[in-house]
């Protein structure tokens, strides 16, 4: 397959790139903030629970971005991750007569969480690119059957890991390798992957071609529907990881577990810089992306200026502003 002309990142201006610096200058200026309001912002153990929070919506919106890059969007990731954790914990406690509680059990619940993801997003990128489906409708549709079905599986309450498997399992998300917390590692490896798939891999240049112009990507040899499959099948394996680090902190799904995911999921893949539009995407700035949504969250619960039940309401604002600036930088171009 060759490669393709792709949209370039908007706003470069007088030698200095506000599109790339913008985040990470917002970014600084949270830490700043944050140290000024409480002391303990940048403590040891503050920072390592900013961190590990982070990883779950973070491994996701690594997804996201090549998906929004693409062209597309998914509103269904978070309860997509309800359902998988649903389906992985139902599928561990069958398993303990057999496997008993143990390495095996948790590798098993691990295959299981990776395939429902692996399907769930297999679904989503079928009906997207094989029957033409728009995407918003496809998530929208899916996200509402995902709820439901955890919800219904949960008889309306709360499906929990046996005791004793979750105890044996916690470390998976509490325990860590020198001092840094699992979660924390996983979302690292999986955003520097993430980046190297999407700036030296023809996959990635074909998400970002099919994103800017499709006829002009199909015209390129490029494999459209494959692309743009592959895209969300990605996604829903990495939906797939992030319930995996998740299932050990609580233990249980229900149908209240992943409710604005996919806002926040979105909202740090727009904030770091990706096209909403697609045609251009960028990792590491959702990476930022997703640690501003964090220390946002994290300063409005340590310092008390605004409540903490309006960050979702904050997050939708940031997301606005996101795309009205994207859209007067280009226009300026």
């Amino acid at each position: 397959m060759s490669d393709t002309t792709t949209s370039s990142p908007p706003s470069r201006r007088s030698g200095l790139n506000l599109h790339v610096l913008g985040p990470v200058l917002a970014l600084l200026a949270l830490i700043a903030l944050g140290a000024a309001l409480n002391g303990n912002f940048l403590s040891y153990g503050n920072v390592t629970n900013v961190l590990a929070r982070s990883a779950f919506i973070g491994i996701i919106a690594v997804g996201m971005t090549f998906v929004i890059t693409a062209g597309g969007i998914d509103l269904s990731v978070g309860s997509m991750a309800a359902f998988v954790a649903g389906v992985m914990i139902m599928a561990m406690n069958a398993m303990i007569p057999a496997l008993g509680v143990g390495v095996p059990l948790i590798i098993a619940g691990m295959g299981v969480a990776l395939l429902a993801g692996l399907a769930a997003g297999l679904v989503n990128g079928f009906l997207i690119a094989k029957l033409g489906i728009e995407a918003f409708i496809v998530t929208l549709g899916s996200m509402g059957i995902y709820r439901s079905l955890v919800t219904w599986l949960a008889d309306g309450g709360t499906l929990s890991l046996d005791f004793a498997a979750r105890s044996f399992y916690r470390p998976v998300y509490y325990d860590g390798l020198l001092g840094i917390a699992w979660p924390i590692l996983v979302f690292a490896l999986v955003a520097i992957l993430g980046e190297l798939a999407m700036r030296h891999t023809p996959f990635g240049r074909h998400c970002a071609a099919l994103g800017a112009n499709e006829q002009v990507a199909r015209y390129s040899a490029v494999k459209v529907d494959r692309t743009r499959m592959a895209t969300y099948v990605l996604l829903g394996m990495l939906v797939g990881v992030a319930t995996i680090m998740y299932v050990p902190r609580l233990g249980s799904a229900s149908g209240s577990t992943g409710v604005l995911w996919e806002l926040e999921a979105i909202a740090a893949v727009i904030i770091g810089g990706t096209v909403l539009k697609g045609g251009f995407g960028r990792v590491w700035g959702t990476v930022v992306g997703v640690l501003i949504l964090s220390l946002i969250d994290n300063i409005l619960n340590l310092a008390s200026i605004v409540s903490p039940y309006l960050n979702g309401a904050i997050q939708g604002i940031i997301v606005i502003l996101a795309v009205v600036l994207q859209r007067e930088g280009k226009s300026a171009d």
